[in-house]
């Protein structure tokens, strides 16, 4: 297994890192658990898709994560890669479910609690990418800049999910959350395979 090029990263920035990957894995269980509670509650495809990207999130922070402790180290080309794989897996996955939403006919309810974390989602995320892509850069760490990545395309799923379900909720509008999950998909496919190639420290 390739490992990571720490000798010559200074003790306080593994613990920046090591730290800013610790709350993103904190964040991620709530996002995840709140958004996959609150997709069975109200039948949102959107929601389940946003919790979904949010399980995705929370295994390459954790994957990255690996790469800054003492122990279990992973190489940057190994995991870079492997989230790069998480976002193809997640583009099937958010394919499926709304072409099947779409057949079946969306049934979403309105959902306060889907609301509340994809908004707040909306605010955290868009910080911890930037931190992330700081430390990315500095470091030429391709791992930590696909994670980085990661947490983009976790806020264009928010801000996107939010839109349907304030739309469905004050309009009535229930086709929009299949569709805001296909709107997801071009992304996804773009960034997983930029993280493939190793692209986002540019």
């Amino acid at each position: 297994m390739q490992k990571v090029r720490a000798a010559n990263i200074p003790d306080g920035t593994l613990r920046e890192i090591a730290w800013l990957q610790a709350l993103t894995i904190t964040w991620m269980v709530v996002e995840c658990s709140v958004a996959l509670s609150s997709a069975y509650r109200a039948r949102s495809i959107a929601l389940l898709v946003f919790g979904a990207d949010s399980f995705v999130e929370l295994l390459s922070a954790a994957v990255v994560y690996l790469q800054f402790v003492p122990v279990a180290r992973v190489g940057e080309r190994i995991a870079a890669r492997l989230a790069s794989v998480l976002l193809f897996v997640l583009a099937g996955v958010v394919t499926g479910f709304c072409l099947y939403s779409l057949a079946r006919g969306a049934q979403t309810e309105v959902s306060a609690g889907g609301i509340a974390i994809t908004g707040a989602a909306l605010l955290i995320m868009p910080v911890l990418g930037a931190l992330k892509r700081k430390k990315a850069r500095e470091l030429g760490n391709r791992a930590l800049a696909a994670d980085a990545v990661q947490s983009a395309t976790c806020a264009y799923l928010a801000l996107v999910t939010l839109l349907s379900l304030v739309a469905n909720a004050v309009f009535q509008i229930r086709w929009l959350d299949p569709v805001a999950g296909l709107l997801a998909i071009p992304i996804l496919i773009i960034e997983g395979r930029r993280a493939w190639q190793g692209e986002h420290c540019c």
